[in-house]
């Protein structure tokens, strides 16, 4: 969307989810210097554009919040995008924010708010209609967060790491590990189902441990099935990550899952977060480590 590097305008869209933290996130960008608009109808994004560039005060970064409160005029930002891909001189970004059901049931009924697909029904119902209107955007954006377990600090930090001034994009990868038992990561764009692999749960010495020691990794990756997994991996990385870059995506989630999200996921998380390391800013995750009920 645009030249990263020969652009006089940039338009961030803030969309996704309702009560997945648009209001903390235009704040943010607020700080970082943006001019912002709350609920912009999409079909007012190309008449904005040229109100920018005829702006004596020379508004050039704007960020705009469209989201199912102008329900009516969403269907129009598909197209609207599509004009503003035209234009050479503007760079457009698509921040898509998400969160899992439970989280987004949960936070409508601490605001005892209802959601503006379901004013008269449960939250869960308009939640879902909304992840289906949805699907499309999200897949159209480059930058999906999940802020389920974001703390708001969180929230503002990624969102500067990732959209202060600068006219050189930065690409980072978060390697993670999960249970499957505890659901998929919806923000992942990679998961590896790791189950397959001998598992250290079954060994005494070792259940009550995890991956994050010597012991277990070592346990893990001894095996021949682990170590044929790690050569096709690696050559799948060289090969899929500079794709990425290329495309302009600025962060990559690796997600790798076992059963509880102790031992195997945790361990292959440790090795490829260190390897990738190496090369690009890579960070460790580990979600469910911390939940273990034996």
């Amino acid at each position: 969307m645009g030249d990263s590097k020969n652009y006089s305008h940039e338009i961030v869209v803030i969309t996704g989810m309702s009560g997945a933290g648009k209001t903390l996130a235009v704040q943010s960008f607020e700080d970082l210097g943006y001019y912002c608009i709350d609920n912009l109808p999409p079909a007012l994004l190309t008449t904005f554009l040229a109100l920018m560039k005829e702006s004596e005060r020379k508004i050039t970064r704007v960020a705009a919040v469209m989201d199912m409160r102008g329900r009516e005029f969403f269907d129009s930002l598909v197209d609207a995008l599509d004009q503003l891909e035209k234009e050479k001189d503007v760079k457009t970004r698509i921040l898509f924010l998400d969160a899992d059901n439970e989280t987004l049931v949960r936070r409508y009924k601490e605001s005892r708010r209802s959601h503006p697909l379901a004013p008269q029904g449960l939250p869960l119902e308009g939640i879902k209609k909304e992840r289906e209107i949805l699907a499309e955007l999200k897949g159209r954006s480059k930058h999906v967060y999940n802020t389920s377990n974001l703390k708001p600090k969180e929230l503002r930090e990624r969102i500067g790491e990732e959209f202060s001034d600068s006219n050189r994009p930065k690409f980072s990868i978060n390697v993670m590990s999960f249970g499957f038992k505890n659901g998929i990561p919806i923000d992942a764009d990679l998961v590896f189902d790791v189950r397959f692999l001998k598992n250290p749960y079954y060994v005494e010495e070792l259940r009550h441990k995890t991956g994050l020691q010597e012991e277990v990794s070592s346990y893990v990756l001894a095996t021949e099935e682990t170590q044929e997994l790690i050569t096709k991996l690696t050559d799948l990385f060289n090969f899929m990550v500079p794709q990425y870059i290329n495309e302009g995506k600025p962060q990559l989630v690796i997600a790798f899952g076992c059963t509880g999200g102790q031992h195997r996921s945790v361990t292959l998380a440790e090795y490829y977060g260190n390897l990738l390391s190496n090369t690009y800013k890579t960070i460790i995750t580990h979600r469910d480590i911390n939940r273990r009920k034996d």
